[in-house]
């Protein structure tokens, strides 16, 4: 199984992962991404999108 890890010291919130994950397994919090391992598909689109490359996959 893959889970995601944000690198919060690049992360800069500006919600482009969120908007293309298509389980709506992130969401935009104030000063962070809210992560539901549950939802998430393994999809990678929310790394795809992020312009800062702060999304990674592990395993």
């Amino acid at each position: 199984m893959y889970l995601i890890k944000i690198d919060r010291h690049r992360c800069i919130y500006c919600g482009a992962c969120v908007g293309v994950c298509p389980k709506l397994a992130l969401i935009l919090k104030e000063t962070f991404i809210e992560y539901d391992e549950k939802k998430c598909i393994n999809c990678g689109m929310c790394a795809k999108a992020c312009p800062m490359k702060a999304i990674e996959f592990r395993k």
